[in-house]
């Protein structure tokens, strides 16, 4: 689950993992580790300027996409999500 703040973009995921990544366009797919919370969900918050990005979840080592937002083929014959951040 994605969330769009005045200041900021909230990545969510709330599942069984040990380790979570995430990897988007805005910083040339570099992994981001995402912090697993007390009720064991996985967050990540940044701060994206206005624009078009596509990212993804490496969860134990497998690609994901975001469920609640469009995706986008990517080349390697996976899902890419699509987020829009508005100006």
């Amino acid at each position: 689950m994605v969330k769009i703040t005045k200041k900021s973009v909230i990545f969510t995921l709330d599942l069984d993992a040990e380790d979570v990544k995430l990897k988007g366009s805005w910083n040339d797919w570099k992994e981001e580790e995402m912090k697993k919370n007390k009720q064991g969900r996985f967050t990540k918050t940044k701060r994206l300027g206005p624009g078009r990005y596509e990212f993804g979840y490496l969860v134990d080592g497998v690609w994901m996409s975001d469920e609640s937002l469009p995706t986008t083929p990517s080349p390697f014959g996976s899902q890419n999500s699509v987020l829009e951040v508005k100006p």
